[in-house]
């Protein structure tokens, strides 16, 4: 694992990459005044932030930092459902949502999708999910997937497409959550 640290105008904040097994990871250390002893570590979207006492010094900043983001993606990786899991997973929320008639040829998760969340192809029946949805709630992760699985069933945006989605009951909460997460990105 190599990290390149890299300083904001802030000198409270720190933010670094990370490289780790052929993806990038941004990590935010976050100084605080008021933590005296306690370090944490915590997936905020599609960086890993790391808040540490404003008083502990780079060199053990450096050595927490690595350990921390090492245990994150450790745990990410065990809770992360394989392909397989989420081809699984699609079947049973087409099953309770769309009557069973919208059926993948193959969900996977992609690492090139940087500007959508899914994408769903109709011809092959193959949906691809951006891992940046990975640490989301599974409420979310629903989401997306039925939005693609509704593409099976329904091309583009219009009222028959969202009144395949209505029975879902956290529609309007999992939108809401992707909307403030990219909103809250391109203000960064």
């Amino acid at each position: 694992m190599h990290t390149k640290f890299f300083h904001r105008a802030s000198d409270q904040t720190t933010s670094a990459r990370l490289t780790s097994v052929g993806q990038m990871d941004e990590v935010e250390i976050r100084r605080s005044a008021r933590r005296r002893r306690t370090v944490s570590a915590h997936r905020e979207g599609d960086r890993i932030v790391v808040a540490v006492p404003a008083r502990m010094t780079r060199a053990e900043e450096a050595r927490m930092v690595e350990a921390l983001v090492s245990r994150v993606l450790a745990k990410e990786a065990g809770s992360t459902p394989t392909d397989d899991e989420l081809t699984e997973r699609a079947n049973r929320l087409s099953s309770a949502y769309l009557g069973g008639r919208a059926v993948p040829g193959s969900v996977r998760w992609v690492d090139t999708m940087s500007s959508r969340w899914g994408s769903c192809t109709p011809l092959d029946r193959s949906i691809r999910l951006s891992r940046r949805l990975r640490g989301m709630p599974e409420y979310v992760v629903d989401y997306v997937l039925l939005h693609e699985l509704t593409h099976l069933l329904v091309p583009g945006h219009g009222p028959a497409f969202w009144a395949e989605l209505a029975g879902f009951e956290r529609l309007e909460r999992a939108r809401g959550y992707l909307e403030g997460f990219d909103a809250s990105t391109r203000a960064r």
